[in-house]
């Protein structure tokens, strides 16, 4: 059978995107009860993307395509005949276990490319700071990195005052609000076809190379370590996934190997790019609150051994809650 495969799309997509909205709200109104109009439609929608997917089934090509199809179906279908359990309603604990882990590793490669980025920036900063020291004044971005490292860290240890003492709350909520804004910007930055992504990646690489060879170079890495480690562990994975969702919408934006309208493309990854969103914004919220009520603190209000060994059980929960969490689990309510 031979179609015109984009007329095809723009001719029957109206179609599927009812039968979609119909199925969300089944799913959402549990005790929605359609009338006889309503369930002779339901099930028209359902023969005709079911005769579409049959067709679109012949072109090797059009992949994303049939798989939305055979969702939208398989979807249906279990509607129609009771084939299935009705979902649960949205459990933040579910969500968070099980739907944000694996959409997390659905877009591996593009966590892959934030790394990559974050380090390449990593490294140039330590290179400045290293051939350059006088650098320090462009690259550290708040007045505290640029004093000495030796100087900054006698003076925290010295402090026999809790500096934070009433406001620690709103400290926390200032780091939180901050670093979301931050990382919503980067996720936002996919719209310039993943430029503003690469810069912003790249240059919070280049803070970060910079900061840890300076205190590296003072002989202060125990220092760096029991500061950084307990909110950095999880901080900065947390933009690392901003920037795995940013390059999610420039991959979408620019469409390559796909013929689907820009719309659809987008409506086919818009629930990815939400879980993302909300996935960094509770890792940011977590490394607010242990930036403001445990990274703060130095010896000898708290060892260094303790602070160090708290963010490699961070660390390595976190390596494990994404790699792990949510394995062998059906998918299919991941893309919803």
């Amino acid at each position: 059978m031979l179609i015109d495969v984009p007329r095809f799309i723009e001719s029957e997509g109206p179609y599927w995107k009812e039968l979609e909205d119909c199925l969300r709200r089944l799913e959402i109104q549990q005790d929605w009860k359609m009338d006889l109009t309503d369930l002779k439609r339901f099930h028209y929608l359902y023969e005709r993307a079911s005769s579409d997917l049959a067709k679109i089934s012949t072109f090797a090509a059009e992949k994303e395509i049939r798989r939305y199809l055979e969702t939208l179906v398989a979807r249906a279908y279990g509607e129609i005949h009771e084939a299935r359990l009705r979902p649960h309603r949205f459990s933040p604990l579910r969500w968070f276990f099980r739907t944000f882990p694996q959409t997390f590793r659905k877009y591996s490669r593009a966590f892959a490319l934030s790394c990559l980025l974050t380090l390449a920036g990593a490294a140039f900063g330590g290179l400045a700071i290293s051939f350059d020291p006088g650098a320090k004044e462009v690259l550290m971005p708040f007045s505290q990195l640029q004093m000495s490292p030796s100087e900054r860290v006698k003076m925290e240890e010295e402090n026999k005052t809790d500096r934070l003492q009433g406001v620690k709350a709103s400290f926390s909520t200032n780091l939180m609000t901050h670093n979301t804004k931050v990382s919503l910007l980067t996720l936002a930055m996919g719209m310039t076809f993943g430029v503003g992504v690469i810069v912003l990646l790249f240059y919070n690489g280049v803070i970060l190379g910079a900061v840890c060879l300076d205190y590296i170079l003072a002989g202060e890495t125990k220092f760096l370590l029991g500061w950084l480690l307990p909110h950095g562990v999880v901080e900065i994975p947390a933009i690392l996934i901003a920037g795995q969702a940013g390059f999610l919408v420039a991959k979408t934006l620019i469409g390559s190997g796909t013929r689907n309208t820009l719309r659809m493309r987008f409506r086919m990854v818009s629930s990815d790019l939400v879980t993302l969103a909300g996935g960094f914004s509770c890792l940011l919220i977590w490394a607010g609150i242990i930036e403001a009520f445990l990274s703060q603190y130095h010896e000898p209000v708290i060892p260094y051994s303790a602070k160090i060994a708290f963010g490699l059980i961070e660390f390595l929960l976190l390596v494990l809650f994404l790699s792990r969490s949510g394995k062998g689990v059906p998918e299919a309510n991941v893309s919803k």
